[in-house]
């Protein structure tokens, strides 16, 4: 029997391994920056510092905001996911869709990148999703859209279940709560 709330908390441990891969790109970044110039240009492979140096900086720049993002949520006490008669309370990622109530859910999709599913929530009014948050963020969302066909995407590797269950859940909820 499907209980009235589901609550899907974050996973600490995946959270973890997020943080530290993010610190040994971090460190590989601090690496290529400061890496010998001259022992960059007799390497066939890489020979051009300033080449080296700029994906280095790149590395830092791109992973240290990701292990920023992975302690925040480290810390954070909000539950990932919520399913109830409201519809889904997303607080999964960055991107995260806040209340998505079900009449305005017309259904799931599934979009797999990098050997990763990814849960596609397909939205009657897409262009309402994409207009909160920030410049960047709008952004960001506008580009889930044109890749998956929806602004709401939800993946489960930060989750402490795994896919497959989110998608059970989700169909689950869907089934109850929906009208069309």
């Amino acid at each position: 029997m499907l209980p009235e709330e589901t609550v899907i908390t974050f996973s600490k441990t995946k959270i973890f391994l997020l943080i530290l891969a993010s610190l040994a790109f971090v460190g590989g970044g601090l690496w290529m920056v400061f890496l010998d110039t001259l022992l960059t240009e007799t390497h066939h492979r890489f020979n051009h510092a300033w080449l080296m140096q700029g994906a280095g900086w790149v590395m830092i720049v791109f992973f240290g905001f990701c292990g920023v993002a992975a302690m925040r949520r480290l810390f954070n006490k909000k539950p990932a996911l919520i399913f109830n008669a409201a519809g889904i309370t997303d607080n999964s990622s960055s991107l995260a869709a806040g209340l998505v109530p079900w009449r305005d859910i017309t259904g799931f999709g599934i979009y797999e990148s990098h050997k990763q599913r990814i849960l596609i929530v397909q939205v009657k009014n897409p262009d309402e999703y994409i207009e909160t948050g920030s410049a960047m963020k709008r952004s960001l969302k506008r580009t889930n859209f044109r890749m998956c066909g929806s602004p709401v995407a939800i993946t489960a590797s930060s989750l402490s279940i795994n896919f497959d269950e989110l998608q059970r859940i989700s169909s689950e909820y869907f089934a109850r709560y929906h009208q069309a």
